[in-house]
């Protein structure tokens, strides 16, 4: 009786850690495409013609950095390649940032108010290279070795 219950339970902590993670995920994804971070980015790199390696790079991302919190891996990479990591987590965070902001209107108001609507790009790169510096920092200095 004892093993059933077990066995039950276990069961229940896994469907609901994976509905939980779906709810999760399907939340991510509707964020993403509602404020249209995707087309935006790809609009603005001028690389329209690369949308399925934007929608396989989301996907796998995703995946793996999901597997990756969940197993508690540990890698014991140098510090090169987790600085090389944390560039492109940077990255992404940076232009995801930068597109949020964008949607939201926030860097026009902003530029406007400074006085520097002219230089809106130099504005948009601070942000999204104040962001990948500090991916970066968090990478290299507070990632245990």
């Amino acid at each position: 009786m004892k093993r059933n219950s077990r066995e039950m339970s276990i069961a229940i902590i896994l469907f609901l850690g994976l509905s939980g993670g779906l709810a999760t995920g399907a939340g991510y994804v509707a964020f993403i495409t509602v404020l249209g971070v995707i087309p935006r980015l790809m609009s603005a790199t001028k690389t329209t013609s690369s949308i399925h390696l934007y929608e396989l790079s989301l996907v796998l991302g995703v995946v793996a950095g999901t597997l990756l919190h969940i197993f508690n891996v540990d890698l014991h990479w140098p510090a090169v390649t987790t600085a090389f990591v944390g560039l492109f987590s940077g990255l992404f965070i940076g232009m995801a940032a930068a597109a949020l902001t964008e949607v939201l209107n926030v860097f026009p108001i902003l530029a406007r108010r400074a006085g520097v609507f002219a230089d809106i790009n130099i504005l948009m790169m601070a942000v999204a290279l104040g962001k990948m510096t500090g991916s970066l920092i968090q990478w290299i200095v507070f990632s245990p070795m």
